[in-house]
């Protein structure tokens, strides 16, 4: 039900089974190459939707402010939006949609940003020209295979997965979603000879142009930086180009849980500060690193890539989740993405702030929402098919 301040959590799942079946190993057949597609085309899109989940929904007459608070004290990512007139779901609120909002109405410390206080959602949806721009969905029977292909071809970072029949979203799908359910299961399947194989060898990854900041960089560079190279991380390097620490998009999210985003000309090390779950440091591998490893490692901290480094540890690349699915289900089926830059050519590359770097930064938080028929749905921006980030 809606609350008062426009916005409702969902906290229960129409799902009959507590369990999925199982795939049988011989319906993988013999052709290593197309284990995991196989595994993918098995499952639907409604056996990854837990029994229960949390989804956050909002109205678009909710203040933007509140909007991020909401997520903030949710703990989750992003957000259906809900049109009342319409009586339809119309997009999804994003970080991305904040750094938006933030860029646009910052002046300097000395300015307070007080439209923000007071911008609606929908308003906000006009200024990004936002309503004419259709929402990339699914189905709950969909496969797994459908939707990875419809994450990475329009390049787009969560997946809402809407029920035909009543228009309700169940879901919201993302790469580290997926490959989290593939893990149930990882060590029961076949063992693919190219999980032994290195990122060298396999050409996994982007290996030019990554984009990388400096602890003393304001932190109004490092959003513009987001936005115009359309990445969701920074590696955080120091003077001698050594990874230090990352700043992600959902970094950003903590500016609204401390309300601090009136001075956006603080340092990275200072808004790295803010961080309200403890950093273990940043998450890395080697070129020399097996696929499987690089699998391991990223679904056992929970995380969406892993810098490459090299020996001492100066950023040469990143590997994120997207870079993973699209290897294993693309690639075997003739439709990977465009070429990339990749391991094969990677040597230790100087890191400035002006190289380029990896995005495939998903979510968190999801579930049913009680709507009604939700039809030719609209999206914010990060959610659009526009140019990927490598």
């Amino acid at each position: 039900s809606r609350g008062t301040a426009g916005f409702a959590v969902a906290v229960a799942l129409p799902h009959a089974d507590s369990l999925c079946d199982k795939i049988d190993i011989e319906d993988l057949g013999e052709d290593e190459n197309m284990l995991f597609v196989k595994f993918f085309k098995y499952y639907r899109c409604y056996d990854l939707i837990p029994v229960s989940a949390k989804l956050v929904v909002f109205d678009t007459e909710l203040l933007v402010k509140k909007a991020f608070f909401a997520l903030v004290s949710n703990g989750v990512r992003a957000a259906p939006l809900w049109d009342s007139a319409k009586q339809e779901f119309i997009g999804m609120l994003t970080i991305t949609d904040f750094i938006y909002i933030l860029r646009n109405y910052y002046k300097s410390p000395l300015v307070r940003m007080d439209e923000l206080e007071e911008q609606k959602i929908k308003a906000w949806r006009k200024v990004l020209n936002d309503t004419s721009r259709p929402l990339v969905h699914i189905g709950p029977d969909a496969s797994l295979c459908d939707a990875i292909t419809t994450l990475i071809h329009n390049k787009v970072h969560r997946l809402p997965v809407i029920d035909p029949q009543t228009g309700n979203v169940l879901y919201v799908l993302t790469h580290k979603r997926i490959l989290r359910f593939l893990f149930l299961y990882y060590y029961e399947l076949p063992h693919p000879s190219y999980l032994d194989q290195t990122l060298r060898e396999l050409k996994i990854g982007t290996y030019e142009n990554i984009a990388t900041t400096k602890p003393s960089t304001p932190l109004i560079v490092a959003l513009n930086q987001f936005i115009k190279r359309r990445v969701s991380a920074l590696p955080v390097v120091d003077d001698r180009g050594k990874v230090v620490d990352i700043y992600a998009k959902f970094d950003v999210i903590n500016l609204a849980a401390e309300k601090t985003y009136n001075n956006l000309d603080i340092t990275i090390k200072k808004a790295l500060e803010h961080r309200d779950q403890y950093f273990e440091g940043v998450l890395k591998c080697t070129l020399d690193d097996t696929l499987m490893a690089v699998m391991e490692r990223i679904v056992k901290a929970e995380v969406h890539r892993l810098v490459v480094v090299d020996e001492e540890d100066h950023v040469v690349g990143i590997i994120s989740l997207s870079d993973i699915l699209s290897f294993l289900v693309l690639k075997p089926l003739g439709m990977e993405r465009p070429d990339r830059n990749r391991a094969s050519e990677a040597t230790s590359l100087p890191v400035h702030e002006e190289n380029e770097s990896e995005e495939s930064h998903d979510d968190d938080g999801g579930g049913a929402a009680d709507k009604s028929q939700a039809s030719e749905n609209q999206s914010t921006s990060e959610d659009q098919p526009q140019p990927e980030e490598p």
